[in-house]
């Protein structure tokens, strides 16, 4: 970030490097992941911005610069402030505008206009993924997102992404996303139970051809499965 001197220290590039907010002045820097920085690093990151110079490493002399910094992190700076694991000077001076962006679980909507703008030309969802992607968790967000279309893309050999082309862990997470975590064993299974019908049920058409099917993958009759339906209200 302040670059440093000839000779600074072994192997220093000769002549020196300009760091990143002599290259950014008069523009923008933006800083990711800010809440990994180390103690040390934030220090002279807010003498930076206190003092609006910087000095390169092993060099006396400070250079005056004029940079906007947009900062972004997944972590809560302010909670980190709070346990004296990110200066609360530093944060005070990076809070200026505060921007949230809400998890990609919290905003499904998005989904659709993300799959058009990371999937590969010429390939497309069958409606049982882009369904199961509206009810994913997304603990990895948007780049999990962008990671698994990848991943299915090289699988999908006809250009369209099916349940089979998803990674396994997706698929028994969202089993487990959306169990009863409490109540009684029973309960705990009811729930489960029922969720994996409706799952089943999302696969075929509604016509007595596709309850069979869906019996007939579940290992039941298919009074059974009218039982179930009628208790869980599936239908």
């Amino acid at each position: 970030m302040f670059g440093y001197v000839d000779g600074a220290f072994t192997g220093a590039k000769k002549g020196g490097k300009v760091g990143l907010f002599e290259m950014a002045n008069k523009g923008t820097l933006f800083l990711d992941e800010i809440g990994d920085l180390s103690y040390n690093v934030q220090a002279n990151l807010l003498r930076v911005l206190q003092e609006g110079t910087v000095r390169r490493i092993g060099g006396s002399t400070e250079i005056d610069v004029d940079v906007r910094i947009i900062a972004a992190t997944h972590q809560d700076l302010n909670q980190m402030a709070q346990k004296n694991k990110f200066r609360q000077d530093l944060y005070f001076r990076l809070n200026v505008a505060h921007l949230t962006i809400p998890p990609l679980r919290n905003r499904r909507e998005d989904i659709p206009f993300l799959v058009e703008r990371f999937l590969p030309p010429n390939y497309r969802l069958s409606k049982d993924v882009m369904q199961f992607l509206q009810s994913y968790s997304w603990p990895g967000n948007v780049r999990e997102l962008k990671n698994m279309l990848s991943y299915a893309s090289c699988l999908a050999d006809n250009g369209i992404i099916e349940m089979d082309h998803l990674p396994e862990v997706m698929k028994n997470q969202i089993i487990e996303d959306n169990i009863q975590t409490d109540g009684t064993l029973k309960s705990v299974v009811a729930s489960a139970e029922a969720r994996y019908i409706k799952q089943m049920l999302k696969r075929y058409e509604k016509n007595i051809e596709g309850r069979k099917l869906v019996a007939n993958n579940l290992g039941i009759s298919l009074a059974s499965l009218y039982n179930k339906i009628r208790k869980y209200e599936l239908d």
